[in-house]
């Protein structure tokens, strides 16, 4: 039912907002968007908690959405502010996390005219699309209800995305007649080809191996993806956003390295809510593209490539990775129907024994990749089952793909594809947001660390007790590798000079700890867990030191 209220603009956008169901907003307040602010003030039901810089803003909605599955939401000035949150931006929209910007934009009689006016930008709405999902601009104020409402739908209808909504200065800051409205109820899904789901079960009767890879598109369908991985004896697993879908612990949950063993006799991979980057890309080239199996791929292992099923909300992921059966679904909805399906038709169970042998086997394997496995085994022990591990791209990190056995959906937070340096530190700090009675453990190198290091203000601030596992190898060690074996040991650019981390802990408030070996980590690690404090805890590393961790990556 709606109602007519007089309110700023800026407060029809939080108002908007929050009956979308958003109770958190990170950000940095602004000339353009002080109306917002002051409606956050009036809002104490609404948590809002103020970064040292508009990317930390950013990255930690995207760790409260990573987190929660809900939308996240952030708010910054336009122009300058706006484009410090586009690396977040673009890591959202390679996630399919669901994000909303709020801004403002230049005073009404100066939007399109190229004034100069503070923080203008020449389209702020047309670069943003080149990014993310939508962006509108709300000229009518009396219809922000109804706008936001949109913005929504848009969002988290097909494949979810971020999207930003901005108004102008004057606008957001006048008074106007509102029609507040329920927030949005409907989100698109589509129907579901019942015909391709008899294809796929088909396909699944006649196959032997079969394999499941999860994605980030199923998340939400972890319930359904264990069902359907326990009922064929499929071993599942996933590289980066998909992990936790299947339980790693379970019968059938297999790392990437267990299963890049396992590829060699799989006869059916069946990817859901995945790009399949492993298997067609890390596993096949990443130079050259292909949009199906290329005939032969395996040489002599064997010569014809397993078949391929694919659910995916996005149509357009059949055309660029072609399956030999499509079904464009809600993972949820598309896995509850094969399900079905298969039950009807029949199947062949896989061989457990042989899942289990194979994980034995690489499990063993991979202990060679030190120190970092050593460190992930500490932080998996102690670590609670439900605690989240947020990685980064440092020697660790990059291990973690496969070293580190995730066991619930959620509890692993990547940047996929994007590769974002520096995105793990803010991000864990809005998992904490989302989850204050979780434990969250931040990974990362001392590279990465050093760009969004100011946000340990923003911890402290707001009380948000992540433990930031600090790898100090002086260097950006993927880069200084690479000059080494690729470059004749060219070395520019890999070499870092860092502050006293110590002292940086000290000056911040934060709890700080140094150690040299895992023997020395596991006991500070409980103990800083337990505290619930912001800490961060240095491990040292030699320069050169750590083990490749590649090679179970690219398989």
């Amino acid at each position: 039912m709606s109602k007519t209220k007089k309110m700023t603009g800026g407060e029809a956008m939080v108002l908007s907002a929050k009956a979308n169901g958003i109770d958190t907003v990170f950000g940095l307040p602004g000339a353009q968007t002080y109306p917002i602010f002051d409606a956050l003030y009036n809002l104490p039901e609404i948590k809002t908690i103020i970064s040292r810089h508009e990317q930390g803003a950013a990255y930690m909605a995207y760790g409260y959405s990573k987190a929660t599955g809900k939308p996240g939401a952030f708010s910054v000035v336009p122009g300058p502010g706006v484009l410090n949150t586009t690396a977040a931006l673009c890591t959202a929209a390679g996630g399919n996390v669901p994000l909303l910007c709020m801004t403002g934009q230049v005073p009404a009689e100066f939007l399109g005219k190229g004034r100069g006016h503070l923080h203008e930008l020449s389209s702020q709405t047309g670069t943003l699309e080149t990014i993310i999902k939508y962006a509108g601009h709300i000229s009518d104020p009396s219809q922000t209800s109804s706008f936001i409402n949109d913005a929504f739908r848009k969002m988290q209808s097909g494949r979810p995305g971020p999207v930003s909504v901005e108004m102008c200065w004057d606008t957001m800051a006048q008074q106007w007649d509102v029609e507040m409205l329920p927030g949005n109820q409907v989100i698109d899904k589509p129907d579901i080809d019942k015909d391709s789901i008899k294809e796929a079960a088909e396909l699944i009767s006649k196959s032997k191996n079969i394999m499941i890879m999860s994605g980030a598109g199923a998340q939400h369908a972890s319930e359904e993806v264990r069902e359907l991985s326990s009922l064929l004896g499929a071993a599942s697993t996933s590289l980066r956003s998909g992990r936790g879908v299947v339980s790693e612990d379970s019968d059938v949950g297999v790392s990437s390295a267990a299963a890049r063993k396992l590829w060699n006799s799989t006869d059916l991979l069946i990817g859901i809510g995945s790009r399949l980057e492993m298997q067609y890309m890390r596993w096949l080239s990443m130079m050259k593209y292909y949009d199906r199996s290329p005939p032969g791929w395996m040489g002599s292992v064997r010569p014809n490539a397993p078949k391929l099923i694919r659910i995916d909300i996005d149509p357009e992921e059949m055309t660029r990775l072609k399956p030999d059966v499509g079904i464009i679904a809600d993972s949820v909805d598309g896995v509850s129907e094969l399900i079905k399906m298969v039950e009807k038709k029949g199947f062949k169970k896989g061989d457990l024994d042989r899942i289990s042998a194979v994980k034995a086997k690489m499990r063993t394997a991979i202990e060679k990749i030190q120190p970092q496995v050593s460190y992930l085994d500490v932080i998996r022990d102690v670590l609670p089952r439900d605690g989240f591990f947020v990685e980064e791209l440092c020697q660790a990190g990059f291990t973690s793909y496969y070293g580190f056995p995730v066991y619930e959906p959620r509890t692993y937070v990547s940047s996929g594809y994007q590769g974002t340096l520096g995105f793990g530190f803010p991000t864990a700090l809005g998992v904490k947001a989302a989850k204050p009675d979780k434990s969250v453990v931040s990974i990362i190198g001392d590279g990465g660390f050093m760009f969004a290091m100011p946000e340990l203000s923003t911890a402290v601030q707001h009380k948000l007790g992540v433990i930031t596992v600090l790898f100090n190898n002086n260097s950006f060690g993927n880069v200084r590798r690479d000059q080494k074996d690729r470059f004749q040991s060219n070395i520019i650019g890999a070499d870092l000079t860092n502050p006293d981390f110590m002292k940086t802990a000290e000056s911040f408030g934060v709890d700080g700890f140094q150690v040299k070996s895992p023997s020395e980590f596991k006991p500070i690690l409980a103990k800083a867990i337990e505290k619930d404090h912001p800490a961060i805890i240095e491990v040292l590393i030699e320069k050169d030191s750590e083990t490749n961790p590649w090679k179970y990556i690219h398989g």
